[in-house]
């Protein structure tokens, strides 16, 4: 806890704050579990009882195929898999150690360190979920064809990266508001369920629904997805740069929100509260 300052060059601080980020990732990734496969289980589970929730419930509403030519099943997986990714990583890195976390307490680490190995904890275990759940689903049932892999892989990148941005910003005002970014961040989690885009198809969607989600830039991140999972799709409201961009001003203003909150937080505010 009690460490004495020692200069060292920028070259060895790096190394130093990478081993620590591994060590806290693996921590993070194994969770309440004795190691990280159960973890890896657990959230591959997790991933597969949703998108058997969604499946039912399009069965239950009478939509028993694709609007897009392909199939049904992977239509589902294109939206529901990258919803899943974004929410649990906005999730991770809100819930990561702030600036008052008892882990603060230890010279080595920082608030950094915790969201970074938390965003990075969830990236791998969001990752291998849908590899694996794509793969039983190509051998156990039917073989699946992704038209553009590479893209729909930087789609999971994009929707991970927002991801960040919108729990930097989260993380930087709960020490302020703990109780009242709490519910927030369970209505962000809940508004999404809808105005992510996973349901429906953007090109046939009438303009003034368009102009009620076209703000969320999971919205445009899951449209433009479907764009590169399938073929006969080609995503005409929706663009790649709103949610890069909008993701980029997000990291910056909550970096700006943590160091500003680092000047001025107090292990005395949860005194009061």
């Amino acid at each position: 806890m009690f460490q004495t300052r020692r200069n060292a060059s920028t070259a060895g601080s790096l190394f130093s704050n990478l081993e620590l980020i591994y060590h806290v990732t693996v921590r993070t990734v194994r969770g309440g579990n004795r190691n990280a496969v159960v973890g890896l289980v657990i959230t591959v589970l997790q991933s597969m009882v949703m998108v058997a929730v969604f499946l039912l419930m399009y069965m239950v509403i009478g939509m028993r195929s694709s609007p897009i030519r392909g199939d049904f099943l992977l239509y589902i997986m294109s939206g529901v898999l990258l919803f899943r990714a974004h929410i649990q990583t906005v999730k991770a890195v809100q819930g990561a150690g702030g600036a008052l976390a008892p882990m603060m307490l230890y010279a080595p680490m920082n608030p950094i360190v915790t969201m970074t190995s938390a965003a990075l904890a969830e990236l791998y275990q969001q990752t291998l979920s849908i590899i694996i759940v794509l793969t039983i689903y190509h051998c156990a049932f039917t073989p699946i064809s992704i038209d553009n892999p590479i893209g729909a892989m930087g789609m999971l990148l994009l929707a991970w990266f927002s991801g960040i941005g919108v729990g930097i910003v989260f993380l930087a005002i709960t020490p302020w508001f703990p109780r009242t970014m709490g519910i927030v961040g369970q209505m962000y989690r809940r508004l999404n369920m809808i105005a992510s885009g996973k349901m429906f198809l953007v090109n046939s969607l009438p303009a003034s629904m368009i102009a009620m989600f076209d703000w969320n830039p999971l919205f445009h991140i899951i449209d433009q997805n479907k764009g590169f999972v399938f073929l006969h799709y080609n995503p005409h409201f929706t663009t790649i740069s709103y949610p890069l961009y909008v993701s980029l001003t997000l990291l910056v203003i909550g970096m700006m929100g943590m160091f500003f909150t680092r000047q001025h937080v107090s292990a005395s505010w949860s005194a009061g509260r």
